[in-house]
């Protein structure tokens, strides 16, 4: 038997595997053989059977066989050697960029050869270019064709299709000869109530799908031996968070007990009651913050539903108990806002709030710094300058954390360090207005308890919402002259260009002058992603201060930056985004008293997808209700974002098309976590790895 390393088999002990490949398969956290077979393809080929070249068709992935005619060297820009072959139903040319002169000998008039890749559309004939080809024998020329489905693979820089294909056909023949430490780790009784077959034939299977096998479920994800692989993807996934969350359960905190005379005191300054939705929340952190293990708290509300109130009551608690805390925003803009409407609250009650950003100048800083050291200051809001190393707590108890996903996992850490420092884990208090279904919350985010603002002050009225052809841009310019006049506010957003930022940008320059030219009398502003931060930031302000009427922007105009006199938004080439972003956008207006609407404009003919995406924006306004709608429209990676979230892309399991499983799997994860620890780790170890390290914020 092969030597195993304590995770596995060394990746050595496959052929043509030696330090530099080893290396490459690394970067694909492949670290030994039996990690090969958890490396799944992300889509198949079908090369086993040989097409007419007579039938092929533009963009077809197909295996063809037939004889050299004609193999020439072409000079141009560049040189090429096309070679033409016929199987007598019609003629294919090979195009080939880099060769040399033995591969044109070889590929010599009268050669058998069998080549795959896409056909593409050429001068005279169809094309394919650098094919992956075999010449064949007479004898060959007869039978050879794959036996399974091809299967393609996520690479890195330096790895073929080929190499990888090899490495798991190993893999898989050493798994068959019982030479690989392959447990099957999930119980019986699992497999049995969900029918599901065992590990190796599911791996087989996967890796080689036979001639028949149903290509469509494959593509789909929905084959009974992806699911058996996505069941123990999402339990591993699910175990690894749990144990996330039962591990920030063992640090130690401070537990800010109860002293309501300031939390009183500030809700009788208020000119408006909480809401019941706000009132219920503080009451779930409140009740997180009594405990002597650190709070980690997710709050989703929706744009507008008061998060930032629900989150000064958590801040007086740790004041009261006499801590300080960390508000941190992503942009400078977006924490200056908090950092007034904080201070315009807490002043007041006598609790000194330092402001700390990038580009705060030096003796201001050096002021901030000292009152946050030296704990003058209970309340410090800023950007990602929190967490510089200068920035020194007196006794850090509570961080508040406004959109998490915009800051980097190691940025987040490093600010919850500022806490540790005195021995003490901070509390972390989470807040997005990214409205996640509770499909992917329990998932994505099972590390942390996820409250819910589910309903918007009184008094704040529906946007009205309206879909409408480009070919009626005249009256929507019309409609911005009249808004304008009548003194409100009007943001006009162009669309993601996604191939290029600057094409983005030059749409939104173009928009603006034409605007400018339309409407003389209309105080216009750009903002767009390649101008400076501080140019953007300086006519934000002005926007927010009333010294320009219409703002033209891509989707750089922040969440959270409130203008209550915009009263009007209009979003060119609407069905280019998705439904989540579109909610975001619109939230921008309808923040004051005045009736407010959203124009979603559309360019040409509309798909049924993009219709009917267009449509549930005009019927609802609930944040929840849309990110439902998205994620059954284009799935969680597009809803979440990868990076949004800080979870890995998952192998196998999708959780749009496997939340059917979901249920079982949370049952599941409990009953391992305290009857099988081993198995649980083993689990967590096989899918998720080195991975698990960065979890862990």
């Amino acid at each position: 038997m092969t030597q195993q390393t304590q995770r596995g088999t060394p990746l050595t002990a496959l052929k043509g595997v030696g330090s530099r490949v080893a290396e490459k398969l690394a970067r694909l956290q492949i670290h030994c053989v039996e990690d090969v077979l958890f490396h799944l393809p992300i889509r198949y080929e079908d090369r086993t059977r040989i097409v007419p070249i007579g039938s092929l068709r533009v963009g077809d992935h197909a295996v063809v066989q037939g004889e050299v005619q004609l193999t020439e060297i072409k000079y141009g820009k560049r040189r090429m050697l096309l070679c033409h072959i016929s199987d007598g139903t019609g003629v294919l040319v090979l195009r080939f960029f880099y060769f040399n002169a033995q591969q044109k000998e070889s590929l010599a008039r009268g050669a058998l050869i069998k080549c795959f890749a896409e056909v593409r559309k050429g001068p005279k004939h169809l094309e394919m270019v650098h094919p992956e080809y075999k010449l064949l024998s007479e004898i060959q020329a007869a039978a050879e064709v794959d036996e399974a489905l091809t299967a393609v693979y996520p690479t890195t820089e330096g790895l073929h299709q080929l190499s990888l294909r090899n490495i798991s056909e190993q893999a898989l023949q050493m798994m068959q000869n019982g030479q690989l430490n392959l447990q099957e780790l999930l119980p019986q009784a699992l497999l049995a109530d969900q029918a599901l077959p065992d590990l190796a034939s599911a791996l087989h299977y996967i890796h080689r799908p036979p001639p028949d096998a149903p290509v469509q479920a494959l593509v789909e994800r929905e084959h009974i031996m992806q699911k058996r692989l996505a069941v123990e993807e999402l339990l591993a996934h699910t175990i690894s968070m749990r144990q996330l969350r039962a591990t920030t359960r063992l640090h130690k905190t401070v537990s800010l007990a109860a002293d309501n005379l300031l939390l009183e005191a500030f809700h009788d300054s208020l000119p408006f009651q909480l809401t019941a939705a706000q009132q219920r929340v503080t009451q779930e952190i409140m009740r997180d913050l009594e405990k002597n293990y650190p709070m980690q708290r997710l709050v989703q509300g929706d744009v507008g539903s008061g998060k930032t109130v629900v989150a000064v009551n958590a801040a007086l608690r740790a004041v009261a108990a006499g801590y300080q805390v960390a508000f941190m925003a992503p942009t400078e803009i977006l924490a200056e806002q908090h950092y007034i409407n904080i201070s315009n609250w807490l002043t007041p009650l006598g609790i000194e709030v330092a402001w700390l950003s990038g580009k705060l100048r030096s003796a201001p800083r050096k002021q901030a710094l000292q009152k946050i050291a030296s704990g003058q200051a209970k309340v410090a809001v800023g950007t990602h300058a929190l967490f510089q190393d200068e920035v020194v707590f007196d006794q850090l108890a509570l961080v508040i954390i406004d959109e998490q996903h915009r800051f980097g996992v190691h940025q987040r850490l490093a600010l919850r360090e500022k806490g540790v420092k005195q021995g003490v884990h901070p509390h972390q208090l989470i807040m997005t207005a990214t409205p996640i279904p509770r499909t992917l919350a329990m998932t994505a985010y099972a590390d942390l308890d996820c409250s819910i603002i589910d309903e918007l002050p009184p008094g704040r009225k529906p946007v009205e919402t309206v879909v409408l052809p480009d070919s009626r841009r005249d009256e929507v310019v019309q409609r911005v002259q009249a808004a304008c006049q009548q003194g409100r506010q009007v943001y006009w957003v162009c669309s993601l260009i996604e191939e290029s930022e600057a094409l983005q940008c030059e749409a939104a320059e173009d928009t603006a002058s034409t605007l400018a030219e339309l409407l003389p009398e209309v105080r216009l502003g750009l903002v767009h992603g390649r101008i400076k931060q501080e140019q953007k930031e300086k006519t934000m302000q002005q926007f927010k201060a009333h010294k320009l009427d219409l703002m033209v922007a891509t989707t750089v105009i922040e969440v959270g930056v409130d203008v209550p006199n915009a009263s009007l938004m209009i979003i060119e080439n609407a069905e280019r985004f998705g439904l989540s972003q579109l909610h975001q956008l619109r939230g921008r207006v309808g923040r004051g008293n005045q009736d407010s609407a959203c124009v979603l404009m559309y360019h040409g003919g509309l798909s049924d997808n993009a219709r009917s995406r267009l449509s549930i924006m005009r019927e609802t306004s609930d944040g929840f209700v849309i990110a439902q709608k998205d994620l059954e429209l284009r799935g969680p990676g597009e809803v979440l974002g990868t990076r949004q979230t800080g979870i890995q892309q998952m192998r196998i399991a999708d959780l749009l098309k496997h939340q059917d499983l979901l249920t079982v799997v949370n049952r599941w994860t409990d009953q391992l976590i305290e009857s099988e620890p081993v198995v649980a780790r083993q689990l967590v170890q096989r899918w998720i790895g080195e991975a698990e390290q960065f979890a862990s914020v």
